[in-house]
């Protein structure tokens, strides 16, 4: 089916910006392993970077929602490209070391929140309602091949090389990123008389706005609500999924690699089958099945030692993760006045960062009393919320 040219066109963008994303995941730790061996000031880069993610996501939506989301994205990407090529040549010639690594982080963070938003908020304007579905799948598809399958193992070649080298990599890929999103329409949201904000609101009252619109829509709202209930879920057992599987699998690291190569394929499946599904028993029946499904794969997985059976079950857990996010995202791009879609957009996001620092943080709690239990109550957390979507999620006319 195609979408045309202009998603074609954020497709390409989005999947450049994807694998530089992929490569970040395995060289910037390495990176910081070059530089220090005090695992505090390793760990430290992951949440430094969930603290800005969490911080500029309000802004971020009301700024998405000011101005052409397509300038946001390009210059979001091209920024972090320079960003990122200054750090490798600084790597390059031995200068800065740690603290500047923690400062093009947070550059990273700040402006991936950004382009972020401004895409999944250009999507509705360039595919029909009707094809939301099939063109989340395709983003999601390809975000999952660049994070999980290229980008890793070749951000772990690239370093092999020269630890500079996949620095090199990820600002050459997002500057590329940027110049392709050149080529989308230009843009510029018209907010409707109901929704707009007064010429002069402050950017602290815009994002109010946006979050008390969010709050009081019963279906979007709810959604969030159970996107951040879905990220204590997802969080509970994926905070101590290493350990898991090298104590209760038996597995080592090339086995949890394995593993976690396997669970990514089950995202795929969902990538592709999501809209097929969707159009077959909408929304509702989507959405509440899927949660159950996450709810069967870690229950199950809870009380399994084997590891081949674990990476199946993994797998169903991740397809299920992806049909419920191509559903939530595709409903809010349908049902969000565009005037607002970038701060509804941010508001949902910070809860479902809330729910993600909440999981981590109980996850490891309850491995205190048994290494399988984060896993089982991560299981009964999505039975809760696909007992919320039955509840929240109707019949609608996008059915």
């Amino acid at each position: 089916m195609s979408l045309g040219r202009s998603f074609r066109v954020l497709w390409g963008a989005n999947a450049a910006s994807n694998l530089a994303d992929g490569l970040v995941f395995v060289s910037i730790p390495l990176l910081a392993a070059s530089l220090t061996d005090d695992p505090r000031w390793i760990a430290g880069l992951s949440t430094l970077y969930a603290l800005v993610r969490l911080l500029v996501a309000l802004p971020i939506g009301v700024w998405v929602d000011r101005v052409d989301r397509r300038l946001i994205l390009i210059v979001a990407n091209i920024l972090r490209g320079v960003a990122v090529i200054a750090l490798a040549i600084c790597v390059h010639l031995g200068i800065g070391g740690l603290v500047l690594l923690y400062a093009a982080y947070a550059v990273i963070g700040t402006l991936e929140s950004a382009a972020d938003n401004a895409a999944v908020s250009l999507v509705p304007g360039l595919v029909q309602k009707g094809k939301l579905d099939t063109a989340n799948g395709r983003i999601s598809a390809a975000q999952l091949v660049a994070d999980e399958f290229a980008g890793p193992p070749l951000g772990g070649f690239l370093f092999a090389i020269a630890a500079a080298a996949p620095v090199y990599a990820m600002g050459g890929l997002w500057a590329a990123a940027g110049l392709i999103a050149l080529a989308l329409p230009v843009h510029r949201g018209r907010p409707s008389e109901a929704v707009a904000p007064t010429a002069r609101a402050s950017v602290w009252r815009e994002a109010v706005a946006g979050a008390t619109w969010l709050a009081h829509h019963r279906l979007v709202g709810g959604l969030a609500l159970i996107g951040a209930l879905a990220s204590i879920g997802y969080m509970l057992p994926f905070s101590i999924l290493v350990i898991f599987a090298q104590k209760q699998l038996g597995v080592d690291g090339v086995g949890y690699g394995l593993i976690l190569a396997v669970s990514a394929l089950g995202g795929l499946v969902g990538s592709f089958a999501t809209a097929r599904i969707r159009s077959r028993i909408g929304y509702r029946w989507t959405i509440v099945a899927s949660l159950l499904t996450g709810a069967a794969s870690l229950l199950a997985l809870a009380v399994t030692g084997n590891a081949v059976v674990a990476s199946v079950l993994l797998a169903i857990y991740i397809l299920h993760a992806v049909v419920w996010g191509i559903c939530a995202t595709s409903l809010r791009q349908r049902l969000v006045p565009d005037a607002l879609l970038g701060r509804v957009n941010a508001a949902s996001r910070v809860l479902g960062l809330i729910g993600l620092a909440l999981g981590s943080l109980i996850g490891g709690l309850l491995a205190g009393v048994h290494l399988a239990l984060p896993v089982a109550v991560g299981g009964a957390v999505f039975v809760i919320c696909a007992g919320f979507a039955l509840a929240v999620v109707r019949t609608i006319d996008t059915d």
